[in-house]
């Protein structure tokens, strides 16, 4: 049998038709899914998609929410022999046509919540063919607001209706549709690409990575096998389904072991919907959750300020246990001293009778066994809380160019500060910068070879030949293995910004939007390494900020930081300016007292910023944008640069 997502899904049939697959949340509760009602209604999907001219080969995109339909509309779609191009919900309306320019999409399927934003990307696009199909109920809602962004309403369809039609064409002989249907299933091979995951590139431009049938099926294995899941548990999905952890690890590697996948209720927008994760959370009552730094992090909050807000004994016993927890599991993986384990086994056992249960149950319910994080490297300081609290969650390490799990913690192997044992499937070899193999312990670049290795970067043979070389994916990442086997992870040797929950963005985005509207900024780079917001280091043209101060008559540094404010934050408002992301939007910027210069690394030939030396020689000045006295412009550290630089008081 092919080794594809397809053979997943017919497997998983077989094995548990009537199992719920996905749990929705309506107006009269939760909706269960099946996995045969998932297939049925993803081949009805298809057979629509065929009747309407749907060729093989040819791509669809989704903005949508984690639901059902999107994976039904996924699967009838990589039926139909299409490709899926997954887009964050969090894309401006700018960023929408360069995508579905680039992976040349015939349809977008949307929701309510993104339809303004699709309907204003195709209002700018030359390309008036590309339809919708609106997964919500409102088609009447969609259509006027889609007459008033001058969008026709014949480019609407509605999903339900779709499904409707291509059941009635499947159960019609007459109409060929189950003969095409079976056509195009034959055609399916493993190396066909099904997916184009846009990720943020150095240059401005996305670069489209294609991951075939193969790369998932191998994937999705190799995660089910290393965590040892056992058969039919229960899964709130968090995190966003174009997430590559969450789209393999959670749509399709579920075929495997009977997951059944709740989504997060996403009724009423962004807001409702992180409004419903606690309340979901324990109506799905999981056994595992699939989680990113930020979301783990907020749970520590949450519940550290709730066990505060009881203050008195239960407070004393709750951090007693924690610290008697983290003492007791060391590492993770080497055991402790006995006396340290002696010393810490009474408080610990005690919270754990008293406080932590209570505190499990009423956050997580009563089932959960751990969490696996990705998306961004976890702080060591949440492994050791969680796990002490007795709801570990196990570090892995991905990208989607690896479709995306590369290694991971697992119940039975697992140390905290590391990314877990390699994947079994996979080769890992960490290399100098001369190619060479790093000696053991010694940090180099990682890279990797296997079936899970993406195909290329669509339509993109330069970008794929720098990151494919001779079968093997150079990830760009930095770590080394340890004497046990585990990954750590060091560093990202990429430019692209990377927040606490694992979002990535390109720094050149927010520094070209910044010195086309305004002048005073001579160099700029913007930084963010696993961090809540990203923060901006600058040097001034001095020339024009002289002119400026003599223009304006500004008498002290305090003044001329207000206004330096104002021209750098003018990319805002500038109706000319490049768009970025609000969350991506800088808090602040940092005046360096130099210009960075080849003399000293920090530029290189041709005059382009290089930002791990940057890092390097100012890595002071990086740590203070993160204090609470550098996280705004108006700090004292600016204030003496400029009195330095200027000579004012």
């Amino acid at each position: 049998m092919a080794r594809t997502v397809l053979s997943l899904l017919d497997e998983a049939v077989a094995r548990f038709p009537d199992q719920p697959y996905t749990m929705k949340k309506t107006d009269a509760g939760w909706k269960a899914m099946s996995y045969a009602e998932a297939a049925a209604r993803a081949r009805a999907f298809a057979a629509w998609l065929i009747d309407r001219g749907f060729g093989r080969g040819q791509s669809l995109a989704l903005v949508a929410e984690g639901c059902p339909e999107w994976i039904v509309a996924e699967l009838g779609l990589f039926m139909a022999g299409g490709l899926s191009v997954p887009l964050s919900i969090k894309l401006l309306a700018e960023e929408l046509p360069f995508r579905l320019g680039h992976s040349g999409a015939r349809a977008v399927v949307t929701t309510r919540n993104q339809l303004e934003k699709v309907l204003s990307a195709l209002a700018t696009m030359e390309d008036q063919d590309i339809i919708l199909v609106y997964l919500d109920e409102d088609l009447d809602r969609a259509v006027e607001t889609a007459a008033k962004a001058g969008i026709a309403g014949g480019r609407l369809h509605s999903f339900a209706a779709a499904l409707e039609r291509g059941k009635a064409l499947l159960a019609d002989p007459a109409s060929g549709a189950g003969a095409l249907l079976g056509t195009r299933g034959k055609a399916v091979a493993e190396e066909d690409a099904i997916t184009i995951s846009y990720t943020s590139g150095t240059t401005g431009n996305p670069k489209g990575i294609m991951l075939t049938h193969l790369n998932y099926w191998s994937n999705c294995q190799d995660s089910a096998r290393h965590m040892e899941l056992p058969r039919s548990q229960r899964t709130l999905i968090i995190l966003p389904v174009d997430h590559s952890f969450a789209h393999t690890c959670g749509l399709f590697a579920s075929l495997i072991v009977g997951l059944t996948l709740w989504f997060t209720d996403s009724r009423g927008g962004g807001i409702a919907t992180l409004r419903n994760i606690p309340i979901n959370l324990l109506e799905c009552n999981p056994h595992l959750l699939m989680t990113v730094p930020a979301l783990s992090g907020n749970f520590m909050k949450k519940i550290i300020a709730g066990v505060e807000e009881k203050g008195g004994l239960v407070e004393a016993i709750f951090k007693r246990g924690i610290e008697a927890g983290i003492a007791w599991n060391g590492d993770g993986f080497h055991r402790p001293p006995l006396r340290v384990r002696a010393a810490a086994f009474l408080p610990w056992l005690l919270a754990r009778a008293l406080v932590f249960g209570a505190v499990k149950r009423k956050v997580f319910g009563t089932s959960i066994r751990f969490c696996v994080g990705g998306g961004a490297l976890l702080d060591v300081k949440q492994q050791e809380f969680f796990a002490a609290l007795g709801v570990p969650i196990y570090q892995g390490y991905g990208l989607t160019e690896a479709a995306p799990v590369i290694s991971s913690n697992t119940e039975k192997r697992h140390r905290f500060g590391t990314s877990g044992p390699i994947l079994s499937s996979i080769e890992c070899a960490i290399r100098r910068a001369d190619g060479s193999l790093a000696a053991a312990g010694e940090t180099g670049e990682i890279v990797i070879r296997g079936d899970n290795v993406m195909k290329g970067y669509y339509r993109n043979p330069e970008a794929t030949a720098a990151a494919l070389r001779e079968g093997w994916l150079w990830t760009g990442d930095l770590a080394h293995i340890d004497e046990d086997g585990f990954l750590v992870v060091v560093g990202r040797e990429k430019a692209l910004l990377i927040s606490e929950d694992g979002e990535k963005y390109s720094p050149e985005e927010i520094e070209e939007a910044v010195t086309f509207s305004t002048s005073l900024i001579d160099q700029i780079m913007v930084w963010c390494d696993h961090k809540k917001q990203a923060s901006a280091f600058v040097t001034l043209d001095e020339a024009r900020t002289r002119r400026l101060i003599a223009e304006r008559g500004i008498g002290d540094a305090a003044a001329l930081l207000s206004a330096l404010s104002e021209e750098f934050f003018r990319f805002k408002t500038d109706p000319k300016g490049k768009k970025v992301q609000p969350a991506w939007v800088p808090t602040a910027f940092h005046i360096m007292p130099a210009a960075w210069s080849d003399r000293d690394g920090t530029m290189n030939s041709t005059m382009k910023i290089v930002r791990h030396r940057i890092v390097e020689l100012h890595r002071d000045r990086i740590d203070y944008a993160y204090t609470r006295e550098g996280s705004t412009t108006a700090n004292p550290r600016n204030l003496e640069t400029l009195r330095g630089l200027f000579g004012l008081p």
